[in-house]
């Protein structure tokens, strides 16, 4: 019985908190003053620069991911044929997966370069 009476208990005050909780929550939403910024973000230094390093790096990913995807393909090239049978499959696997990335890698900086370029 002694227990009944506190589990009856802790849960009328866990409602009550809950109720305080939620009675706090819409007081404070309904006093926020809102912020506005004083001249924009758009020509602040921070977005400027980062949209500037954003468009360089994907620049420089779209020329160096095929040039080293190319190296690598041809060093997988050169172990595949001093290779044997098995390690041939290794080497073939190897030389896809370069191939795949590279194609990824340009994708992707070509559509995030693409991307940034509608914010200029």
């Amino acid at each position: 019985m002694e227990l009944k009476n506190a589990i009856k208990k802790a849960a009328r005050l866990l409602k009550k908190v809950w109720i305080s909780v939620a009675a706090v929550l819409a007081a404070t939403s309904m006093m926020a003053v809102p912020a506005y910024a004083a001249d924009g973000v758009q020509g602040s230094k921070i977005v400027t620069g980062t949209e500037k390093l954003i468009g360089d790096v994907t620049t420089w990913l779209m020329v160096l991911a095929p040039v080293v995807a190319g190296l690598l393909i041809i060093y997988f090239f050169i172990r595949r044929s001093a290779a044997d049978e098995m390690d041939t499959k290794k080497w073939n696997n190897r030389i896809v997966v370069a191939i795949v990335s590279c194609i990824g890698a340009v994708l992707g900086s070509a559509t995030l370069n693409l991307i940034i370029g509608y914010y200029k």
